[in-house]
């Protein structure tokens, strides 16, 4: 049985944490990470996990993330095992890298979608556990328009041979393998964004509940243009303010500004793409992916700022440079209240009535099973 609304009700999300308890943890974290060689990285992540989900409150209810460090521990193992042998094949040959790329690529599908099921499998809120539903053939589905790009990418170092073979008429073809491919693998990328957050957004599920995501490809391709555009504009006058001070003022300008200016002016290039474009790029993506995703009885509506966002990141990384990187798990503290409260939930029908649907329970434990086999949390 569900309670149901004459209207729908608004479950506002708070952040509770602090940047001086997550301090606290996060350098115990960086300290134990650095002693064991990195062993320690998914224990890290279990408390990093479970500090920001306990301080994440929805409708006066905390998150909790329930998931067991030493399964994380057994999927980084895994994890470095995978990498380490693709190294060991690049210095072997390129057709080994080259076969070696394509084994873990044709298992990493699989491994993603493991990861997704053992996040939400351990996350749960008012005590019910949350599930992912997605199945196998559709995370391979979701990523395959990366496949072309990336063959072509790494066919055209394999197609050039070793220094000692290289012959004239395949150094050509090779480059354009290269080219035709990172030529490929842009323009999908909006295309291959909106078939991931579809494949997320259609299969996450909670007491009987699934979402829905309504962006299509359009939508991403809107976003990407736009970031396109304005880094554009900002290499344009780059290129302007850069000719105007070696090409203007006359020979008696010339001094140590015609030498430093330029790379001066690529700096303030570089900090200002860093400080506007990437709060302009997450800022969007979050409220285009949030404001599409809906169930039966919950909509998802988040209204992040612009001018919030660049004013925070801004402050972040200055602070940060200044402190040496000390005042990292403040700006994560702070980013993560700017960009959670920013979100709230319509619902239809009281949660607090709400039980475990058909399904979910077996949903949850398959989840779970393939977490504790595989042990990835890859994120949301």
């Amino acid at each position: 049985m569900t309670e149901a609304f004459d209207s729908p009700r608004t479950l506002a999300v708070r952040f509770t944490g602090s940047g001086s308890e997550y301090f606290r943890i996060w350098i115990v974290n960086l300290l134990l990470i650095v002693v064991t060689l990195g062993f320690y990285l998914p224990f890290a992540k279990v408390r990093r996990l479970r500090y920001f989900y306990g301080n994440t409150v929805v409708d006066d209810q905390p998150l909790a993330f329930h998931g067991q460090p030493w399964a994380m521990f057994r999927g980084h193992v895994l994890l470095l095992v995978l990498f380490g042998l693709y190294a060991v094949a690049g210095q072997v040959s390129p057709v080994a890298a080259l076969v070696a790329f394509v084994i873990l690529a044709a298992i990493w599908p699989a491994l993603w979608r493991a990861g997704l099921a053992f996040r939400l499998a351990n996350t749960s809120w008012r005590g019910l556990r949350f599930a992912f539903r997605g199945d196998l053939a559709g995370a391979y589905a979701a990523l395959a328009p990366m496949g072309l790009g990336l063959a072509l990418m790494l066919a055209g170092p394999v197609w050039l041979g070793t220094p000692n073979e290289l012959e004239p008429t395949k150094v050509g073809s090779g480059v354009v393998a290269v080219f035709v491919g990172m030529a490929i693998m842009m323009l999908t990328l909006p295309w291959v964004l909106a078939r991931i957050k579809r494949y997320q957004h259609d299969h996450y599920a909670w007491a009987g509940e699934q979402t829905r995501f309504a962006a299509g490809p359009g939508a991403f391709y809107g976003w990407a243009l736009k970031l396109l555009g304005m880094a554009t504009l900002a290499m344009v006058a780059l290129g302007g303010a850069v000719a105007g001070v070696v090409f203007g003022g006359g020979q008696d300008a010339k001094g140590p500004w015609l030498i430093y200016g330029p790379v001066v002016l690529i700096f303030v290039f570089y900090g200002v793409m860093g400080l506007l474009l990437y709060p302009w790029g997450i800022t969007r993506l979050q409220n285009l992916v949030w404001n599409a995703t809906t169930s039966d009885q919950l909509r998802f509506d988040s209204r992040l700022a612009l001018g919030a966002t660049v004013r925070l990141h801004a402050v972040n990384v200055v602070l940060t440079l200044l402190t040496l990187g000390l005042y990292r798990p403040f700006a994560a503290v702070a980013m993560a209240r700017l960009r959670l409260e920013a979100v709230t939930v319509q619902a239809q029908t009281d949660p607090a009535t709400w039980q475990v649907g058909a399904g979910t329970a077996g949903a949850d434990a398959a989840g779970e099973a393939a977490g504790d086999f595989f042990g990835f949390d890859l994120g949301l």
